[in-house]
């Protein structure tokens, strides 16, 4: 499945300098599909951080394909600027470590979470959205989507859309990623359909494999100098990746590396019948937007 060219909008914002908060400009969106309000930006603290080069500003209409592993239509990437991108998550120590470290350097990435994992965990999945990182989705349970039916493989991606949805309680992108990067031309033409963009990889750092934190950076880093820039794939529950996060954030800086930030136009609409199928495991967590501030819930009385 190809779209052409005048079917993605790439709108790219160039930032003022790597230390110093990236600026975007964005076309509005209609009144029912705006986002809701971003928390305030506060200064990078740190006058020597990686920083984001840019942000590119993507329209999914039709479904496009991105990492060039798998899908070669787009190749919007400058040499030696990178995509930073995490599937899995979100788990309680790992995905903070590497939030902390982002943070550090004042970076941004995109986190492809399951479904499952985003309920179980939805204040780490929360804090991955407040912090600015780009929230995609990556099935409700990590399958392989070749081996189901077609109406199996459509529950998986939708049942994960509506869990990543409601576990964030605001705006998701219309990014997708497959488990094992296996489409299939159904699925493919489900996410056209809804108007979801799907990911590959350029640098995969076969990062769950068992390797220490040091080789997991000069893996990904030869990889790197061999492809002269790409999207990079890593895993937020893996403990040596949480590890490596600040080496390899000081090794891109060091390497003349640049981070671009991905954002979808639009944000990822749910479909009513998936948002009712998952309440068995929302495990009382409300409906996004319905949240009452903590304050009104739990007081503290003489």
């Amino acid at each position: 499945m190809r779209t052409t060219l005048s079917t993605l909008f790439v709108l790219i914002a160039t930032a003022a300098a790597a230390q110093t908060p990236p600026q975007k400009t964005t076309a509005k969106a209609p009144p029912e599909t705006a986002a809701l309000p971003e928390a305030p930006k506060a200064a990078c603290a740190n006058p020597d951080a990686l920083g984001v080069a840019r942000t590119v500003e993507i329209d999914t209409t039709g479904g496009p394909g991105f990492g060039m592993d798998h899908y070669k239509a787009y190749d919007f990437l400058q040499p030696k600027e990178v995509v930073i991108t995490f599937d899995d998550g979100p788990q309680v120590r790992t995905t903070k470590a590497i939030l902390d470290a982002l943070d550090e350097q004042c970076t941004k990435a995109i986190f492809f979470s399951l479904g499952k994992m985003a309920l179980g965990l939805p204040e780490i999945i929360r804090d991955v959205a407040h912090r600015g990182h780009t929230v995609g989705t990556h099935t409700w349970s990590h399958q392989d989507l070749r081996k189901k039916s077609d109406q199996e493989a459509k529950d998986e991606i939708e049942k994960g859309i509506s869990g990543v949805r409601r576990a964030v309680g605001g705006p998701i992108s219309p990014f997708f990623r497959y488990p094992y990067l296996r489409d299939s031309q159904a699925t493919l033409a489900h996410l056209a359909s809804r108007n979801i963009a799907m990911f590959s990889t350029d640098v995969d750092s076969f990062d769950f494999k068992r390797q220490t934190a040091e080789k997991l950076v000069e893996t990904i880093m030869k990889k790197l100098e061999k492809n002269g820039k790409g999207i990079i794939l890593m895993h937020d529950i893996q403990p040596h990746t949480a590890k490596a996060m600040p080496a390899l954030l000081a090794a891109l800086k060091a390497g003349g590396y640049k981070v671009v930030q991905m954002k979808a136009k639009e944000d990822l609409k749910t479909l009513a019948e998936y948002d009712k199928m998952i309440e068995k495991d929302v495990k009382g967590l409300p409906a996004a937007g319905s949240e009452r501030p903590m304050s009104s819930v739990v007081r503290t009385v003489p």
